[in-house]
């Protein structure tokens, strides 16, 4: 049974940056991934990393936008930590090898971002969050401290008699064994859920394990209701064109040659936050003024040619690879698609949780930094600041915590549960049935606009799922690289994270951030500023709230 004093599950930039900050205190870390650490989804940030750290912005400034941005649903408290401690952050990846652009006097150069009141985006072109990924691994490799379990698929979570966690079950994806790891603290940092709505700019692995592991050990959810259409992505396909080309001053169109932006942002335009920008979009569309194939167009020809082969490079190859659209030459079309949950497992500036022993970073985490919308630019910050402070945190808990002990039994449950799926007849439906079912459910009822009447026609169909994945088919019956059974335990956790968000949704009877609700379209302060938690509780969501905490920034209006 291998053993760690801190064990990281999920090997993204919020992995690994809590693995990394770990081993500086001298602590046994392990490292759980399900697959090889460079291609997590960490790779798919494009457009860059948000810090004050010119001379003439300030963290307050960056704090007020994000909590402009965020609907004034994210805790001040958290928000103001993260924007005072980007710049440091910055400087250390720059320090580590991170190659941000630089300016033409030779000094880090930034890029403008939606909703934000001063250019502070640094990045490397549009492949910025592959850029500090590869650079984190590389200082992982170097601590001997640190153990890399790469292709290691986590089941459950695992708990001690007293009811802190003790570590995980996981199975080696390429052998089929199990083994049960133990821990005297665990780290999420799986990321977000993307797949359970189709399409998504999310890579196949996210499909909300860490939330629906915690979830199912007692630990609440929050805000999850709050889920992030991004306003630029290919049709059908869900491949992201970064909001960089928008921050390099691309415009949109609609079919009636109008740059309709005027209309819902008259200051800010294009850069307005992304749900303003994604309800605009879905409105000229719906009302219209789209193209046939339901989209609005990108262009990125008012952007000199040379400035896109130096920042936009990957989207040249998107356009063309995928929409046999030449950027530099004509607009693209785009559409608002899925991105990002603001929601997860909720948390506290440490990265703690209501299990003791149990943290969470990144996107499996809600310490509420995003609200009920996040600012482009402000995910890799995220990842970076609360997975070091929770790195931190539970490598100083292991000095005073001793190794638990935790039942074996749960082992022996878990290689029941895999027995169980791999004997089921190859009769019932697919896990792709199911899964494209459930994709196509969340993005008609619980997407940019919503109502009650279609949340409840969504919410039928995700508990309706549920039972069908009970008796899913798998046709596999190995145990080298069996997808089909790892498959079938992905589609439980999407599924528990639907119902999270539905529920969610149904309950906040208000418009605020990402959540528009068109049978209750005005943002009210007076009943709905507050967190919705959901717990697992029997066979539907158990709802409470908790406070948003504020500080110095009062609610106001949100105009751009």
């Amino acid at each position: 049974m291998p053993q760690h004093d801190v064990l990281v599950i999920g090997a993204g930039l919020a992995g690994q940056r809590a693995a990394l900050a770990a081993a500086d205190e001298g602590v046994s870390v392990g490292v759980i991934s399900k697959i090889h650490p460079v291609r997590s989804h960490s790779n798919a940030a494009q457009g860059g990393i948000n810090a004050a750290l010119n001379p003439g912005d300030s963290w307050e400034s960056h704090a007020f936008d994000t909590i402009k941005g965020s609907d004034y649903l994210g805790d001040q408290d958290a928000i103001e930590i993260m924007c005072r401690e980007a710049p440091k952050e910055i400087l250390d990846l720059e320090h580590l090898g991170v190659t941000f652009h630089r300016n033409e006097e030779g000094k880090l150069g930034t890029r403008a971002f939606g909703g934000a009141s001063a250019a502070r985006t640094y990045y490397v072109a549009d492949i910025t969050g592959q850029a500090i990924l590869h650079v984190l691994y590389e200082q992982l490799m170097k601590r001997s401290e640190v153990y890399r379990y790469e292709e290691w698929f986590t089941t459950a979570l695992v708990q001690d008699d007293a009811g802190e966690v003790a570590g995980c079950i996981g199975r080696n994806i390429r052998d089929g064994s199990m083994e049960l790891f133990s821990a005297k603290s665990v780290i999420l940092a799986s990321g977000g859920n993307g797949q359970i709505y189709n399409p998504t700019t999310n890579a196949l692995v996210c499909t909300g394990d860490g939330i629906a592991m915690a979830y199912r050990i007692g630990a609440p959810l929050m805000d999850m209701e709050m889920v992030q259409y991004h306003p630029t992505t290919l049709a059908g396909l869900g491949l992201l064109i970064t909001e960089g080309a928008r921050g390099e001053g691309a415009h949109l169109y609609n079919a009636e040659g109008e740059r309709f932006m005027e209309k819902y942002a008259p200051n800010k335009m294009e850069l307005a936050s992304r749900d303003v920008v994604s309800r605009a979009e879905q409105t000229e569309i719906d009302e219209g003024r789209g193209f046939p194939d339901g989209t609005v167009a990108l262009d990125i020809t008012v952007v000199p040619r040379k400035r896109i082969h130096e920042a936009l490079r990957e989207i040249v190859n998107v356009g063309r690879d995928f929409a046999s659209v030449d950027i530099t030459k004509e607009p693209i079309h785009i559409k608002p698609g899925n991105h990002y949950v603001m929601g997860g497992v909720k948390t506290d500036i440490e990265g703690q949780t209501s299990i003791p022993g149990l943290y969470a970073a990144g996107e499996v985490a809600c310490v509420s930094v995003h609200g009920g919308n996040r600012l482009g630019a402000n995910s890799l910050l995220d990842t970076l600041i609360f997975g070091r402070r929770s790195g931190a945190h539970a490598a100083h808990r292991s000095h005073d915590t001793r190794m638990p002990k935790p039942s074996a039994s749960k082992l022996a449950d878990e290689e029941r549960m895999v027995r169980e799926v791999v004997g089921r007849e190859a009769d019932g439906r697919r896990v792709s049935e199911i899964k494209h079912e459930l994709g196509a459910a969340m993005d008609r009822y619980a997407a940019v606009f919503r109502d009650e009447e279609g949340l409840r026609e969504g919410l039928e169909i995700v508990q309706r799922l549920k039972e069908e994945a009970g008796r899913v088919a798998t046709d596999d019956k190995g145990t080298v690289f069996n997808q089909d059974v790892l498959g079938a335990i992905e589609l439980g956790f999407m599924l528990d994270n639907a119902e999270a968000i539905v529920a969610s949704a149904l309950e906040r009877k208000e418009s605020r951030g990402a959540q528009y609700r068109t049978d209750f379209p005005e943002r009210n302060d007076d009943e709905w500023l507050k967190h919705i938690t959901v717990a697992a509780n029997g066979d539907m969501p158990e709802v409470s709230y908790s406070e948003v905490t504020i500080t110095q920034w009062q609610p106001e209006e949100r105009t751009y």
